[in-house]
């Protein structure tokens, strides 16, 4: 049997979360096809942790471990990492050197779509609406006035390379903005801050296998918060996913997989992707790209998957084949 290396924790402030999907990605992972492993990448230690809390280094030349009787060598990786260096791309460049696949897409693909600047910029190119915006790093001037000027309220401001809306907010008012851009700030070096878009929030999964493209139901998400904020994602009752999302105008159903196709295309991803979109009364709007989507209980893609009528062990199952089929 192939060995299995889920990896999970991280650096951001999704590691909680992380190691709720690697959970479910260990507890529904075919144990007669596979031997799963939860390996945590933490700063300064990268770990197995067996049943009864024993700990195994990672040794980083092979990414092996020794489990006190012989070493343990991984045939692929279930990236379940959300954020940093996880869905940014940096782990996944070492794997690319060891030669060990993994389950999300590549490691260029994940540094641009992390970046929600530089992948703003890519969709544009596309021919795909995004919410307009102002972005700069934290070493710039920037005026309040302008920005209200240019975007109006409200407005999110957003650290520019974060996911689960860590250090998102929604500003209302002036006084609110620069209190704001100093806590997204706390997540990273560049911030973008974008135009508010009245509409419906619906999101789309989607994974090739076998070559052909697998479009998920869509969701609807309707927030007991001002905005789908990291409470509202990971709460009991703070949010309401309807799949698949009530009295919606078919040409709608159809632009919303046509648009999430043509970006899972350009980009060149790979594995599941979940990709967020506004559906405003001026058009469709681009808000952000999951290159590894949360699989824990409470997550969107499971539920999706479900409700097309494919079993949570199934989905892990087709996420380790496409691994290995794309890494022929």
């Amino acid at each position: 049997m192939k060995n299995i290396a889920i990896v999970c924790g991280g650096f951001s402030g999704e590691y909680d979360i992380s190691i709720q999907s690697a959970q479910m990605v260990k507890e529904n992972l075919d144990s007669k096809k596979y031997n799963s492993y939860i390996i945590f990448i933490e700063k300064g230690e990268w770990y197995h942790k067996d049943e009864i809390g024993s700990i195994f280094p990672i040794n980083r030349k092979d990414f092996s471990f020794n489990n006190g009787e012989f070493d343990i060598y991984f045939d692929g990786v279930f990236n379940a990492i959300h954020g940093e260096p996880g869905e940014d791309g940096k782990l996944l460049g070492y794997f690319d050197m060891l030669n060990i696949p993994y389950t999300s897409s590549s490691a260029d693909v994940s540094a641009l779509t992390f970046n929600k600047y530089l992948c703003n910029k890519f969709i544009d190119s596309i021919g795909v609406n995004t919410a307009r915006s102002i972005s700069f790093t934290n070493s710039e001037q920037y005026s309040i006035q302008e920005i209200i000027e240019i975007l109006g309220l409200p407005l999110f401001v957003k650290p520019a390379c974060s996911g689960s809306s860590v250090g998102v907010s929604k500003v209302k008012t002036a006084d609110e903005l620069n209190e704001s851009i100093i806590h997204a700030f706390k997540s990273g070096d560049r911030i973008i801050i974008e135009e508010f878009i009245e509409g419906r929030e619906i999101d789309c999964g989607l994974y090739r296998h076998n070559n052909e493209l697998i479009i998920l139901p869509l969701t609807e998400i309707k927030s007991e918060n001002e905005f789908f904020d990291y409470e509202a994602k990971y709460t009991a009752g703070k949010a309401y996913e309807i799949t698949p999302p009530e009295n919606l105008d078919f040409n709608h159903e159809i632009e919303l997989k046509a648009t999430s196709s043509l970006i899972y295309n350009k980009l060149g991803c790979k594995g599941i992707v979940r990709i967020d979109f506004i559906l405003a009364k001026t058009g469709l709007y681009f808000i952000e790209i999951n290159t590894v989507p949360g699989m824990s209980e409470a997550s969107i893609v499971p539920k999706q998957a479900k409700a097309m009528g494919i079993n949570i062990s199934d989905l892990f199952g087709l996420c380790v084949e496409n691994m290995f089929e794309n890494s022929i």
